[in-house]
């Protein structure tokens, strides 16, 4: 059985913002929220894959030395490029690209944030990253990584299509669990 937790990065300095590529540091409360659920998962983890951006890369290298398990930076669980969007809230998105940002979380399939990363683009890497993963057996994989790329990799898991993801909450340090059992994948929990 492969079992596989996902955890995002914890709260970022500055607030709730659309990063994507850009690399802002954890406050200390969301280092604080993703060491708990370190805490609670660090006996049974033998492999580490994370994002290469520090939110994510930092903490999931120095729980690799400590447990003495590999550590795995692989870009193809960074999250979605938001192209202008990137370093603007939700508010200021609006506010230069009138009804974009709710076009776009009702059908992300569809539209791109300007000079972003179209969703097929981003949909393809997670895809492939996936494939490759559930080839493994008899591990317990810990994926940091983003919000976006989570939740893609959850509609992996579960056959679902793109604009289901949207539905799934994804707070800071969210945790969620996929077990893969002869090929059969479950969510075991989300959003703890």
């Amino acid at each position: 059985m492969l079992t596989i937790d996902f955890l995002r990065h914890g709260a970022l300095e500055g607030g709730i913002k659309y990063r994507g590529c850009l690399d802002d540091k954890l406050t200390p409360q969301g280092e604080d929220a993703m060491t708990k659920v370190w805490q609670d998962v660090n006996q049974h983890v033998t492999q580490i894959i994370s994002s290469p951006l520090s939110r994510c890369a930092n903490l999931a290298e120095s729980w690799a030395v400590e447990q003495g398990v590999d550590c795995i930076l692989d870009k193809r669980i960074q999250e979605l490029s938001y192209g202008d969007w990137e370093g603007l809230t939700a508010a200021e998105i609006e506010q230069e690209y009138p009804n974009q940002l709710q076009a776009w979380r009702a059908d992300p399939t569809h539209l791109s944030p300007p000079n972003g990363e179209p969703m097929q683009t981003f949909a393809a890497r997670i895809s492939d990253f996936w494939q490759a993963l559930v080839l493994q057996q008899d591990e317990h994989v810990l994926i940091v990584a983003h919000s976006g790329s989570i939740r893609l990799l959850l509609a992996n898991a579960l056959n679902a299509p793109i604009q289901t993801t949207r539905h799934l909450a994804m707070p800071y340090a969210c945790w969620s669990r996929v077990q893969i059992k002869e090929k059969q994948a479950q969510l075991i929990f989300h959003a703890r």
